[in-house]
């Protein structure tokens, strides 16, 4: 199948290299770019805090800048939103990271069984975000009553590719499959001018999203078209293939 990702690069490289050890053939067009909050991270570690949580790779994309975890925070206890996220901190050289089921309200969950387990941090949980991002984690946090500090690691930039590179993409051929990791990335999608201006071409494309969040965004000329993972997860999307 011809997949087209939308990614940012680097993560689009790891996912391309994955489709092709499926068998298919992976599209790259990425629609954002994320940019990263060093500074802003560096003093946020420097304060005192009891554990950290991350809601995307993207922060381990962040630490490898640095190179890797802070000497002083290699064995702080790091919530990790679903395993590759988990992975790809330990990657980056922080030792004790727990993994949840792969969204926000099951990160929040993790933490709060950990704490009923082990007893309160001793300083409030250091989330290191992105933007934009999703209100649950935060407010499950809150609703349970554990102290948190939110401080932005990173922000997803949107990218306007060339009218050669999209056609390139979507035209030539289409692809049988787009991969809709977030509800951002799916409304860019919709709105790049082949989507816009002939929907008729992309009557056999199958839009497979990540969550039911997603798949939301999906306008509704294009709701027949759509596939949920079974599990906010790459592996559950892939699987939709």
């Amino acid at each position: 199948m011809r997949v087209l990702v939308l990614r940012p690069e680097t993560a689009a490289a790891r996912t391309a290299e994955r489709l092709a050890a499926l068998g298919h053939e992976a599209v790259r067009l990425p629609l954002s770019k994320a940019e990263h909050a060093v500074d802003a991270v560096k003093a946020a570690l420097a304060q005192p805090h009891g554990a950290i949580a991350v809601t995307s790779a993207e922060m381990a994309r962040l630490f490898e800048r640095i190179g890797g975890a802070p000497a002083a925070d290699r064995a702080t206890a790091v919530f990790a939103v679903g395993k590759a996220t988990a992975w790809a901190m330990r990657d980056a050289g922080f030792a004790h990271v727990l993994s949840a089921a792969g969204d926000g309200e099951s990160l929040a969950g993790l933490i709060a069984e950990h704490l009923r387990a082990n007893g309160p941090l001793p300083h409030p949980l250091l989330y290191l975000a992105g933007n934009p991002r999703g209100p649950g984690f935060e407010s499950r946090l809150a609703e349970a009553g554990i102290p948190f500090r939110t401080v932005e690691g990173y922000r997803m930039v949107p990218l306007a590719p060339s009218g050669t590179a999209v056609d390139a993409a979507l035209l030539q051929p289409v692809p049988d499959a787009v991969l809709l990791y977030s509800r951002e990335s799916a409304r860019a999608f919709f709105a790049l001018a082949p989507l816009a201006e002939a929907p008729g071409r992309f009557t056999a494309l199958r839009l497979l999203c990540m969550s039911a969040n997603v798949a939301a965004a999906v306008p509704e000329r294009f709701a027949a078209h759509v596939a949920i993972a079974a599990a906010p997860s790459e592996e559950s999307l892939l699987a939709l293939l």
